[in-house]
């Protein structure tokens, strides 16, 4: 069984930065990538960005590019979102997950394809 635990979130003024971090532990996994997802209020969940485990290529969603940066710590099996320039539509419920299945090409940006799931940090952005 693998564990997600999830931190940093908050409210923070429009403009402002704030960093979120999400350690995998657990018994003996393999992790091909990790990535992070969001969901507003009413609204479905929704791609963030993801990291290849091996290499660190990422993806991007386009709302979140020149803003947020994914990165990882692979000692500690942790992934990092830096999220600058907030907007308030960023506020939402943000989740990280794990994706343990080796494949060719950059990390998943479908939600389907990660097996475990963190529990969510909320983060609101005021305007």
């Amino acid at each position: 069984q693998v564990q997600l635990v999830e931190s940093g979130g908050g409210l923070v003024q429009a403009g402002g930065s704030l960093r979120l971090s999400c350690a995998a532990s657990g018994r003996a996994f393999s992790l091909y990538a990790m990535g992070w997802f969001r969901q507003a209020p009413g609204k479905e969940r929704e791609f963030v960005a993801a990291i290849k485990w091996s290499g660190g290529s990422t993806a991007y969603a386009d709302s979140v590019k020149g803003r947020f940066t994914i990165s990882r710590d692979n000692v500690k099996n942790t992934v990092y979102l830096q999220m600058n320039s907030l907007k308030p539509e960023d506020t939402a419920v943000y989740y990280c997950a794990l994706d343990r299945t080796w494949g060719a090409g950059p990390p998943s940006t479908v939600s389907s394809a990660y097996d475990y799931w963190g529990q969510g940090t909320q983060v609101t952005v005021s305007s």
